[in-house]
């Protein structure tokens, strides 16, 4: 197809940013990717330059390699089912080459600010990170594809009392190894993947790991028989009703992993699939092994000790936060788009902001899967919309549809600032599919390009 007139900048080439640039090189669309750190991969490069990194030295995927993996650039078939970070940032700089568009990527650069033009579209200001000027240039389209678990979110609010400085307290986020942990007492706060992670790591070395929550999860195991758990599914189960999807699941989960409370572990105090669940093999041997001890949330620091909510009172060395992240964008003014209140954002499909034309964020999601298909895809229809060949509904419609999502998500997941974003991963993506549909109602101006068709993408 001939580029369009049309110019786009991508903010980041982490797995979004760059699943963004395959779809715009493959349709000859102009554009430019600013990438703060020296490579692409964002989360998935273990010691990122960027600063931005949260990955940690043991880190595998939890979700497994063909549900990860993009429609145009499958994995390698001798890539285990679950891939070290290594495998996953040697994926990503493959993907890169293969399709050829490295040379487009403005590595060390950092986006500045981003506004709207005066006359249309969107002035983005970006600085070399190595020393330079600012410089600005014009664009129609911005795919904002920064990431967000980048930014760590501590306590809010913080615990009540003080700790001695004896006490070393970091976040997930700037946790590498459990180096240092050795012979200590740690306590790991959440239940989330990070969280389970790092109190099995720490639990190898440490005297003690305690592991403290809010509130009680459903733990998945990575595998359910000799099959990763996130494949026993199939995609067409995902049309049934949810109470059906979810008995199937717990069918599945009950079976792998047995009962959470035999283990110390509280009780969910909801159902399967109303929160993101967490995945983890080990957890529960190593709490089986007397080498985690479950506790409930922190009601006070005092001192050297931690007290739970429990009354119990233990002393410890090193605390792991492991509290989520905040959906930041530094580059825009708050008085244009600021998420940082509830951490939500309110967009038409995940995707498209209602009131700012020309304005996308791609992978802004928290599947029950994984996000590079779904930023692949979402990729894919907002170049069709860039190329004249879908329209969007009409801003009426979006903020209607926007408003539906809403009150979905506050039915079906507990009130969270982790579950703002969340999707289910099957149906989400053939809710983008039937975006993509609406072709029919623009006209056509050429045939996809690319390795795989546009509607086989996660068909």
């Amino acid at each position: 197809m001939p580029s369009t007139r049309r110019r786009v900048c991508v903010i980041g080439a982490g797995s979004s940013g760059i699943a963004s640039c395959q779809v715009l090189h493959a349709r000859g669309i102009d554009f430019d990717c600013v990438e703060k750190g020296s490579g692409v991969g964002g989360n998935w490069r273990y010691g990122n330059d960027n600063g931005m990194s949260s990955a940690y030295e043991s880190l595998f995927i939890n979700t497994s390699r063909e549900i990860m993996e993009y429609a145009t650039y499958p994995m390698p078939k001798s890539y285990p089912d679950y891939p070290h970070h290594t495998q996953i940032a040697a994926y990503f700089d493959d993907y890169v080459d293969h399709f050829g568009f490295r040379h487009k990527i403005r590595f060390r650069t950092e986006v500045t600010r981003v506004q709207r033009a005066p006359d249309g579209g969107w002035d983005v200001t970006a600085r070399p990170v190595d020393g330079g000027d600012e410089q600005t240039e014009r664009y129609d389209d911005v795919m904002v594809a920064n990431g967000h678990h980048w930014d760590p979110r501590w306590p809010e609010p913080p615990f009540p009392g003080e700790l001695d400085d004896s006490v070393e307290v970091t976040h997930a986020h700037y946790y590498r190894s459990s180096e240092g942990y050795e012979g200590k007492n740690v306590l790991v706060l959440g239940i989330g993947n990070s969280a389970c992670d790092i109190a099995v790591e720490t639990s190898r070395v440490s005297k003690m790991t305690f592991l403290a929550m809010r509130r009680g999860a459903w733990i998945i195991p990575k595998y359910v028989g000799s099959v990763p758990a996130d494949e026993i599914l199939p995609h067409w189960a995902w049309r049934l009703p949810l109470p059906i999807v979810r008995m199937l699941s717990l069918i599945g989960v009950r079976r792998a992993a047995g009962q959470l409370t035999a283990f110390g572990m509280p009780k969910p105090d909801h159902k399967l699939l109303e929160a993101h669940p967490t995945v983890s093999s080990d957890l529960l041997p190593r709490i089986g092994h007397g080498r985690i001890t479950p506790k409930p949330n922190i009601a006070r620091l005092e001192g050297d000790s931690v007290r739970f909510e429990d009354g119990s009172v233990e002393r410890i060395d090193k605390i792991v936060y492991c509290t989520g992240y905040k959906i930041s964008f530094p580059f825009f003014d708050p008085d244009l788009l600021d998420p940082s209140g509830d951490n939500r954002i309110e967009l038409y499909r995940r995707v498209v902001h209602p009131d700012l034309p020309g304005l996308y964020f791609i992978g802004l999601v928290q599947p029950l899967g994984a996000i590079m298909p779904i930023a692949e895809l979402q990729s894919e229809w907002i170049a069709d919309v860039i190329e004249g060949r879908v329209p969007l509904p009409g801003r009426a419609e979006m903020v209607q549809e926007i408003a539906v999502e809403q009150t979905a998500m506050r039915r079906r997941y507990v009130a969270s600032k982790r579950h703002t974003i969340q999707v289910d991963y099957w149906p989400y993506l053939r809710q983008l599919r039937e975006e993509r549909k609406r072709r029919a109602a623009a006209p056509q101006t050429g045939a996809p390009t690319g390795r795989v068709a546009n509607e086989e993408i996660a068909a």
